[in-house]
Parts: structure tokens; C-alpha cells; sequence
């Protein structure tokens, strides 16, 4: 975690002189960081897959569920990540367009889980 404070505040730190005199150069540093920030975070995706494979064979269900879950946490990040990239280049709109069509994809994703823990909350009712 500390390499990838210090990169992102070595970021900051390069991409400072150029916020009034070349915007794009600021936006091209932050881009570029945010990348190498994402490669170091991919490393982290073994153990946690790891993990989830284990907590799966505890637990008797699906193997889609873990998919699921885990394309909603991609969907998640890419939308902040590129949210992120766009407040900061200033398209405030566009970031919040990103944010809510991230919103509904995961909603939309969600939607057969949701109705199969309806359907079984209907069926211990019933």
C-alpha cells in the first residue's frame, strides 16, 4: 500500500505545474498513474479470488453467484476509475453520467439474484 500511496502523491506532485499552463499533460500523469495503480492492485485479485473459492466450498451455492459478485466489483471500480478521470479533467457531467450507467449495470446484473432470494423468501412463506 505504501508504493501505491507514494505513486499516486508522486502523481499529484508531477502533474501540479502543469494544472494551469497544459491541463491535458496533469490529465496524462493522472491517467497514467491510475493505470500503474490498477497493475498493482491486479496483484491482489489472486488472493482474493483464492479466498472466495474457499468461502464457495464452505457454502453450498452457486458458482455463478461468485462470478456475479466479482464482475460487479470490475463494474465498480472501471466506473469510479474513469469517473474519477473525467471530474478531474473537469467534465464534472460526464463523470456523474459514467457513475449512474455503472449504477444501473449492476443493478441489472443483480436483478436475477435478487428475484431468486424473493422467490425463496416467497416459498418458506408459503
Amino acid at each position: 500500500m505504501i508504493k501505491v500511496a507514494l505513486l499516486g502523491i508522486a502523481a499529484v506532485f508531477l502533474a501540479l505545474p502543469f494544472r494551469s499552463s497544459k491541463p491535458e499533460f496533469g490529465t496524462g500523469i493522472s491517467l497514467a498513474a491510475c493505470v500503474l495503480i490498477l497493475l498493482l492492485g491486479v496483484n491482489k485479485l489472486e488472493n482474493i479470488v483464492a479466498g472466495i473459492g474457499k468461502i464457495q466450498s464452505y457454502l453450498a451455492f452457486s458458482e455463478s453467484y461468485i462470478q456475479l459478485l466479482l464482475k460487479i466489483v470490475g463494474i465498480t471500480y472501471v466506473a469510479e476509475l474513469a469517473s474519477e478521470l473525467c471530474r478531474d479533467a473537469g467534465y464534472g457531467t460526464v463523470a456523474n453520467q459514467v457513475e449512474m450507467t455503472g449504477k444501473l449495470t449492476i443493478l441489472t446484473m443483480s436483478m436475477p439474484v435478487l428475484l431468486t432470494l424473493l422467490e425463496t423468501i416467497h416459498e418458506f412463506l408459503a
